[in-house]
């Protein structure tokens, strides 16, 4: 089973990462990429790279001839699939293994074992590891399926049997709303996974998701190293991880460890493995399901437990025994971390897409930053939106949680939106800091948080803006003049934030009727220093043409400068024109030109970043026209569906 060099099918920061510790165990590490990631990180990190075809995935990172070529033509003995794409196929894993490839992960049959629902299901209650209540059967018919749904009782949780990250899961509270759920859970299921494919449980109310990590290797030693919650979600995917759990002592530790080594040990389980649980309040925990790769989280339990996780990945894949024992497992400190999204909160999450302008991630003690991005990167809607993960450790829960918020205000991302404002608000909220979030808590105690609202731009920005404009326009010679020959005058300065466009005055002595506000210093690395109110305070900015975006710790704006700029005839709302919000492929279209619509009729679906976004009518009226079918490729802002308004 030795190998010398290893291909990531992967991209992104899981890429990075594990070409990392590849390279540090003296492996020739070779990237693969699409022709959309031609300059990424991983290919800029790798020893050697190919493209493997189109942006999209399917043609790229999901295509196993395109991977299995690139072993052969570079001389690649080994295969590690990151998570993600083809890292739960055990058809590709066997491929691999037909090729004489070594798949760095578990063999071909656990992979499909646990990646079905169902079928795992069965064998972990066989294997006496504690299940939700539920219908996992063959039959798959909807009189079944309804049946078996009224047995099981309310509340109920729809999901997938194949894949993860929340999609095909729906939760029913309302007994009618039953055959409509099944249908949307399945189209969702076979168009994210190929299979339609349901399992029935009973939902656990307001349960912490906490799993376990395992390993094991080809000599039958399996352990576990610890737990990591994940509890804090939204749509089903986690937002927040950390490690240990807070609801988790040293013997409901060893309880749940206990049966997640079972679980593994059933399937003859070898390399990295999760086994996720819901666990109540009362300390009771059911098998949810167990992800035969890599998780998204791993650096957690790197940080607790002081191991690099992937070098292990590569010496069990190589023959090696585990380098611990279970007794010799400890837990010390604290970990937590989040995940960086180009998608934007206040409006119901929508991936964004764009031009990374610049990126600098946070440093200090006891951070941590995973990423797979450079300046100048494309963000575009053929993958999931995730562009990195911040991670702090501390030798206790709230020193984890206080560096990883400062870390979270000091990274930079400048060119598209990002959810940095959402996680600091998360990581500060009394429900987090206490230690008691449960699944339920973005959608309760956190729904009314300002983060969750679009920003108000403060004042004290506006103004800020307008002076740095006015400093780099006088450095070019050009300046905004506040003279006249008649004495002191004001230049009007016109700037746009989202939706809402200003015209500030400049004078000599800063912004007419702004705040008390002074530019101290502006430097070309993007740092400024401005005093407010006799305060003063660091804050970070940049400019790409009539863009300039200034950050003040998880508040970052982008200005456009539009002083010499005709009107941009940008529609508002109510306009009655549904604009595409992202590049995507449209899979429905639920209306004709003639129609009646009510405001907030979903019109059409849009796929994108691996989701699906309803656009739904931003007024009542009747459809005009209607420009896009489904299966068109549309880009960004591109009109779809025109409603005219009926008087």
């Amino acid at each position: 089973m030795s190998f010398e060099k290893i291909l990531i099918a992967n991209r992104g920061e899981i890429a990075c990462r594990v070409i990392a510790s590849a390279q540090s165990l003296g492996y020739r590490a070779v990237a693969v990429f699409s022709e959309a990631d031609a300059d990424a990180r991983h290919v800029q990190l790798a020893d050697e790279a190919v493209c493997i075809g189109p942006a999209p995935a399917a043609q790229s990172y999901l295509n196993i001839e395109a991977l299995l070529d690139a072993c052969r033509r570079t001389g690649a003995d080994a295969v590690h699939p990151g998570y993600g794409f083809l890292s739960e196929n055990a058809d590709f894993a066997e491929a691999c293994e037909a090729a004489g490839v070594t798949f760095i992960g578990p063999p071909p049959a656990a992979i499909r074992l646990m990646g079905s629902k169902r079928l795992s299901k069965i064998a972990m209650q066989e294997a006496g590891v504690p299940c939700v209540p539920g219908y996992q059967g063959e039959a798959q018919d909807d009189d079944t399926l309804i049946r078996e749904a009224e047995r099981v009782g309310l509340p109920l949780m729809i999901k997938a049997s194949a894949g993860g990250g929340g999609r095909g899961m729906r939760v029913v509270t309302d007994a009618a709303e039953i055959p409509a759920q099944l249908k949307s859970a399945r189209q969702e299921a076979k168009s994210s996974f190929g299979n339609d494919e349901l399992i029935l449980e009973r939902a656990v109310v307001n349960p912490r998701h906490v799993e376990i990590q395992v390993f094991g290797d080809h000599h039958g030693n399996v352990i576990h190293l610890g737990e990591r919650d994940c509890s804090v979600q939204r749509r089903h995917q986690k937002v927040v991880e950390e490690a240990p759990s807070p609801a988790v002592d040293e013997t409901l530790r060893a309880r749940m460890g206990e049966a997640a080594v079972n679980a593994a040990k059933a399937c003859d389980y070898v390399g990295a493995g999760t086994v996720e649980f819901l666990l109540g309040d009362d300390g009771d925990f059911f098998f949810l399901e167990m992800n035969t790769r890599l998780q998204v989280e791993h650096p957690v339990t790197e940080l607790v437990t002081g191991q690099d996780l992937v070098a292990w990945q590569l010496r069990v894949a190589a023959g090696e025994a585990l380098p611990l024992s279970q007794e010799q497992v400890t837990l010390t400190g604290h970990a937590m971390e989040v995940r960086l999204y180009a998608e934007d909160p206040a409006r119901d999450y929508l991936p964004q897409t764009g031009t990374v302008e610049r990126w600098r991630p946070a440093t200090g003690d006891g951070v941590r930053v995973d990423h797979g991005l450079v300046d100048g990167a494309e963000v575009g809607s053929h993958y999931d939106p995730m562009l990195a993960k911040i991670i702090a450790f501390g030798a206790s829960r709230d020193e984890a949680r206080r560096r990883l918020i400062r870390a979270v205000q000091d990274t930079e991302l400048m060119g598209l939106d990002d959810n940095r404002r959402f996680l600091a608000a998360i990581l500060a909220h009394p429900g987090f800091a206490d230690g008691g979030a449960t699944t339920a808590f973005i959608g309760g105690d956190f729904a009314d948080d300002p983060a969750l609202q679009p920003l108000a731009v403060p004042e004290a920005l506006w103004a800020l803006a307008a002076l740095v404009l006015s400093r780099c326009e006088a450095a070019t010679g050009r300046g905004y003049a506040g003279w006249h020959s008649s004495g002191l005058g004001a230049q009007p300065l016109v700037l746009a934030a989202g939706d809402e466009e200003r015209t500030l005055y400049l004078t000599p002595g800063g912004v007419h009727g702004g705040p008390a506000l002074t530019l101290d210093r502006l430097d070309d690395d993007g740092g400024l220093v401005a005093t407010l109110d006799g305060v003063r305070r660091r804050y970070r900015w940049w400019r790409q043409g009539p863009l300039l975006w200034l950050q003040d710790g998880t508040t970052r704006v982008a200005f456009e400068e539009r002083t010499h700029r005709a009107g941009t005839g940008a529609e508002g709302p109510g306009s009655g024109q549904l604009k595409a919000p992202m590049d995507g492929a449209v899979i429905e279209v639920n209306v004709a030109p003639g129609d009646t619509v009510e405001k907030g009729q979903t019109l059409a679906v849009l796929e994108a970043m691996k989701m699906e976004h309803a656009l739904k009518a931003d007024r009542d009226g009747r459809v005009e026209r209607v420009e896009a079918r489904a299966g068109d490729q549309v880009k960004r802002q591109q009109l779809l569906i025109v409603v005219e308004n009926e008087l």
